[in-house]
């Protein structure tokens, strides 16, 4: 797998202490199930998306916010130990850090809620920081865990610089035709799609017409995730803004949290790198395969020699 030396990656995004419980089923309302185990572990889409870019070879600067907490060194350390700068992350004075409360069942699904703490009060700060960082980087990947304005101005200002542009539009809320016009590649899960673009993503063919949907409404490059199914592709200046899909890697499925952030990282990379957008899909989804295959969040983030392993033989 080739790429055009080490990419440079900067992350605004959400950083979280991840409560994890496990049972066989989600309860329904009113009701109590008895779960099997309990985990914390360091998550957040931004902080997990800047460990994926830093384990498949990027120079990785994380920008965010963290609070005073128990929590906040915690998620600091794991960030170092994985090779991301975290030299632009604040800590805020009597902030809490963000959490997401998690549930996962026994076919490996997963529930979410998200408080967003400290990330919340992201802002001028953050920008600035951003600015900086991206003097050394190729690629600005942003998520919805920051508020929206602050996700917009730095967007403004990585096009600006000539920089790329990733979004991914979770959690789920309203974008602003701005952000969609400066997102050079999007990526959507079925949800997330559907959120945007305001049908039913449910198959290859909707999720066709909703990439072909969001690249109308301005984004440059549209990756629409389908979990299991793999991903379809399409972007404007690749055959005329015809759709692509490619298939799933088959794997054990353990733990479907934060598949998606290893796609996104792997594809931010590989595209930095001047990857073409199918091959840098396919890898995409070999790093989100392996991440299911790892209970966790960032823990199972794969290397790349991991993924270039299951790409040789696949």
């Amino acid at each position: 797998m080739s790429g055009c030396g080490t990419a440079g990656v900067v992350v605004l995004g959400g950083i979280n202490m991840d409560l994890v419980t496990y049972s066989a089923r989600f309860p329904e309302v009113g009701e109590t199930v008895a779960g099997e185990r309990f985990l914390t572990y360091a998550g957040g889409k931004g902080a997990n998306q800047a460990v994926a870019a830093a384990r498949m070879g990027a120079a990785t600067a994380m920008v965010g916010r963290v609070g005073d907490d128990l929590f906040g060194p915690q998620l600091l350390d794991g960030l170092r130990a994985a090779g991301v700068d975290v030299s632009r992350v604040a800590v805020g004075v009597g902030e809490t850090s963000g959490i997401a409360v998690i549930s996962v069942d026994g076919t490996a699904q997963n529930r979410i809620v998200q408080v967003l703490g400290a990330n919340s009060a992201c802002g001028a700060e953050q920008v600035g920081a951003v600015a900086a960082a991206l003097e050394g980087a190729d690629t600005l990947m942003l998520q919805l865990e920051a508020p929206m304005e602050v996700s917009l101005t730095a967007a403004r200002a990585a096009r600006a610089v000539g920089k790329t542009v990733m979004l991914d539009p979770g959690p789920v809320r309203p974008v602003p035709d701005e952000l969609l016009g400066l997102a050079d590649v999007i990526t959507p899960n079925e949800t997330e799609a559907e959120a945007l673009v305001g049908f039913a993503v449910d198959g290859l063919d909707a999720a066709a017409r909703a990439a072909s949907v969001l690249l109308a409404r301005g984004a440059g490059a549209a990756v629409v995730k389908l979990g299991a199914q793999g991903a379809c592709f399409a972007a404007k200046d690749r055959d005329g803004g015809a759709p692509g899909f490619q298939s799933a890697f088959p794997v054990a499925a353990v733990d479907t949290v934060a598949a998606g952030d290893a796609f996104n990282g792997a594809l931010a990379v590989c595209l930095a790198e001047g990857m073409g957008l199918a091959r840098a899909v396919r890898v995409a989804c070999a790093a989100g395969a392996l991440a299911v295959t790892v209970t966790g969040a960032q823990d199972s983030m794969p290397g790349r020699a991991a993924v270039e392993a299951l790409l040789a033989g696949g």
